[in-house]
């Protein structure tokens, strides 16, 4: 990528970068100098937000709780995964999941007669979709990865459950796969269902999910053979992709889709707080982990913007802080601020985007050895629901318009029935203690009023302190996840009061805080 449309999207998202001197200034400034410095330490600990609670706001949906990711298909036959599922679902409406494998061997899906013709079996298939609508979910179906009697090598990815991400012996065969798959939904579900679904061509094919070379040609490919059997099966059904890793190829995605008349209905791409900028920018530059998901949503959205397909929908079909285990980040309160802020970053710039992952329930690294090991779901082993379990929990809260404030810690939302519901966060990197924040929000107009308080941080929302009491147990017993689970239950709200149209509101670090206020 270029260093102009980095700096684009620099500048759209308020970035601010070193100059001579050592100023901090906003990157329109000085176009030249794209060498940005760590962030800065943490603000004042007083900000007043100023309110105009007549204001009409503008559109607000929910991009954010849409859709999630899971562990591979298989597990979702597992009553854990089910309850877990109910769990997020209950906490935040979702409509679509999606998961990799379908096509994997352990599903069944695929494989060939004696004498090498196609065969195919939709049992597994049709008890992992019937499970899913039965609990008002609907899948967004990832296309992968390869049955291994299709495959043309044997390439097997690193993960415990060895995936195969080798191209087809044969694309003919590929594409009768995808016919007679998308042919079976359409039969048992009915053609108005299943045109709701998104089916997404592969998973993460710039990176090691994909064998063929070189990459981006047998990618598009695969997907131009997808794309056209599922709409030889019916228009109606939407596709997509590149479903890259690091927000890569799509540029390149929708030019290809417009040269050989490719159908395409929206763009998927995917992308990780601890992306490295040269990976997603191509710029050798530090980008922090509070940034970078955001940095990447401006980016994608000018790159569509400026395609010959500009209206193309962009779904991140993968986001979260990192893409590793780490338990400072992905079990921690760090979750809640690092959420809110990101959704105020990319508000307006995507279709959806998609949290990786839903539960722990999960085996990309093999069978799970202990609770809060760092993996990416909002629910730990055992049904216990993490920090950011109940942060998409005070998210869910908030209203469908957004009126727009001064301050870089406060979403302001108005609600259908004229209440104000607000979210508020003290954001600082997960290896930092930083200070607690005192935020004083006044409404202009206002007299004294009732007011709500939630919060999710290291007290509130949270079981680690309780299995940290307990000693950190691999194998804790079904009474100590009982313990747990009650632990890290959302505690009911503070009631608190206007006085003259103001209330201060103190943050602890990694801390976020909805206010309520009628």
């Amino acid at each position: 990528m270029q260093g102009s449309a980095l700096l684009y999207a620099l500048v759209a998202a308020g970035v601010t970068m070193s100059v001579p001197g050592g100023d901090r200034v906003n990157a329109a400034s000085h176009p030249l100098r794209l060498n940005r410095q760590e962030p800065a330490p943490a603000q004042a600990s007083l900000e007043t937000i100023e309110i105009e609670p007549q204001a009409s706001g503008r559109p607000f949906p929910h991009f954010w709780e849409r859709m999630f990711g899971s562990g591979r298909a298989i597990l979702t036959l597992r009553e854990s995964y089910r309850r877990d599922l109910r769990s997020v679902k209950a906490a935040t409406g979702f409509e679509y999941v999606r998961f990799h494998a379908i096509f994997h061997d352990e599903i069944g899906v695929y494989d060939e007669t004696a004498d090498h013709r196609p065969a195919y079996n939709f049992s597994y298939v049709d008890q992992i979709y019937d499970g899913l609508l039965e609990d008002q979910v609907r899948p967004f179906v990832e296309l992968s990865f390869m049955p291994r009697k299709l495959a043309s090598e044997q390439a097997l990815h690193a993960f415990w459950y060895k995936p195969s991400v080798s191209p087809p012996k044969d694309f003919g065969r590929w594409g009768e796969l995808i016919t007679h798959f998308a042919q079976h939904l359409v039969d048992r579900y009915g053609i108005d269902e299943v045109s709701q679904w998104y089916f997404e061509v592969w998973n993460e094919p710039n990176i090691d999910f994909w064998a063929g070379e070189p990459k981006q040609t047998t990618y598009f490919q695969l997907y131009d053979t997808a794309a056209k059997a599922l709409k030889a099966v019916s228009p109606r059904l939407r596709v997509g992709g590149p479903a890259t890793a690091q927000a890569a190829w799509v540029d390149r995605f929708i030019q290809h889709t417009v040269d050989e008349h490719v159908p395409v209905d929206f763009v998927s791409t995917h992308v990780y707080g601890n992306d490295e900028s040269k990976n997603v920018f191509g710029l050798d530059q530090t980008v922090s982990r509070l940034e970078m998901v955001g940095l990447a949503v401006h980016h994608v959205y000018n790159e569509v913007k400026s395609s010959a397909r500009p209206d193309l929908p962009v779904i991140w079909s993968e986001f979260n802080a990192s893409y590793k285990t780490e338990p400072n980040v992905t079990d921690a309160p760090f979750m809640g601020p690092w959420l809110a802020d990101t959704i105020r970053r990319c508000d307006g710039l995507a279709e959806m985007v998609s949290y990786w992952t839903l539960s722990d329930v999960f085996e990309e690294q093999g069978v799970v050895e202990r609770p809060f090991y760092g993996g990416y779901g909002l629910i730990a082993e055992g049904g216990v629901p993490k920090p950011a379990f109940n942060a998409f929990k005070l998210l869910h809260r908030l209203g469908d318009r957004r009126v727009d404030v001064d301050s870089a810690a406060a979403l302001v939302t108005r609600r259908n029935d004229g209440s104000l519901a607000i979210a508020l966060w003290n954001l600082v990197l997960p290896e930092e203690s930083g200070s607690p924040k005192e935020i004083t929000i006044a409404l202009k107009g206002i007299e004294d009023r009732p007011a709500s308080v939630w919060r999710v941080d290291s007290v509130h929302g949270s079981p680690l302190s309780a299995y940290d009491a307990m000693g950190r147990p691999p194998y804790p017993t079904r009474d100590q996840f009982s313990r747990l689970r009650q632990a890290a239950e959302l505690p009911p709200p503070e009631m608190k009061s206007l006085t003259r149209g103001r209330i201060t509101i103190r943050v602890p670090p990694h801390g976020l805080v909805l206010l309520e206020i009628p």
